[in-house]
């Protein structure tokens, strides 16, 4: 059974792709983003890139305008800390001080990624990182860590300053229909629960979806999922409001 307090971040990538496809603002990403929110979502997730492949800073400042006022939506930026800036994108920590989400997701991705891939490797990125999460903390911003569900790396994220961890569970949703499935699962519920321990808060997300949220949800202390790709999918066959409907039945 899935802890009762799990959120549902909805992640906007895939439709500011759609939307980039053509010239103009069809489909509007605030609107879509608003019509999530009526229907129940928790919050909403960015991913803004250099390469503007979707999310655009100017994406960014609306959102954070639209659900700056709502008390009970969280707004989440991911990104690479790291990323250069140039002339149509300041930098990720530029941003986010700029737009001010309740949460950061730092993420190790590159330009040259289909999609993120990996979590960090902190024995290497962990002195870099420390400063930039201090620097978020300092604005009031949640910072979690993109992160493999690899205990070393776990505790390390909670020695740099972490609030919380997003797991990777890219090779869970790879492992469905397999016969490692639990393993790769185990390795997930361990991670957890260490970070837990640690004082660490737990989020998750990439290739979760209708068919395998409801095993990954059974996660004792999972406090959010972001879902975009599936979730765009589901609502192009199901009708947005019943696929928000049935990812919330499965969390809770």
């Amino acid at each position: 059974m899935a802890w009762p307090m799990t959120a549902l971040s909805i992640n906007l990538n895939k439709i500011a792709l759609i939307r980039n496809s053509r010239q103009g603002d069809y489909p509007s990403l605030i609107e879509h983003a608003a019509r999530c929110i009526e229907y129940g979502a928790d919050g909403i997730t960015v991913h803004p890139r250099p390469d503007q492949r979707h999310i655009r800073p100017e994406d960014v400042r609306q959102l954070s305008a639209l659900v700056k006022p709502l008390p009970n939506i969280e707004f989440n930026i991911e990104g690479n800390p790291f990323a250069s800036a140039h002339k149509d994108y300041p930098g990720l920590i530029d941003l986010v001080a700029e737009t001010g989400p309740d949460q950061c997701t730092l993420v190790p991705d590159s330009d040259s990624q289909l999609t993120s891939d990996h979590g960090f490797d902190l024995s290497s990125q962990g002195d870099q990182l420390k400063p930039i999460i201090e620097q978020l903390q300092s604005l009031g911003i949640r910072v979690s860590l993109f992160m493999d569900p690899d205990l070393e790396q776990i505790k390390l994220a909670a020695d740099i300053g972490a609030d919380r961890i997003e797991l990777y569970t890219g090779p869970f949703a790879a492992a469905w229909n397999t016969d490692y499935l639990e393993m790769v699962f185990q390795q997930h519920v361990e991670s957890a629960k260490l970070a837990h321990s640690l004082g660490l808060g737990v989020n998750a997300g990439h290739d979760l979806n209708l068919h395998n949220l409801e095993k990954f949800a059974s996660i004792d202390n999972l406090l959010e999922v972001s879902i975009g790709h599936a979730f765009t999918v589901d609502s192009i066959a199901m009708g947005m409001k019943t696929a928000i409907n049935s990812y919330k039945t499965l969390l809770n």
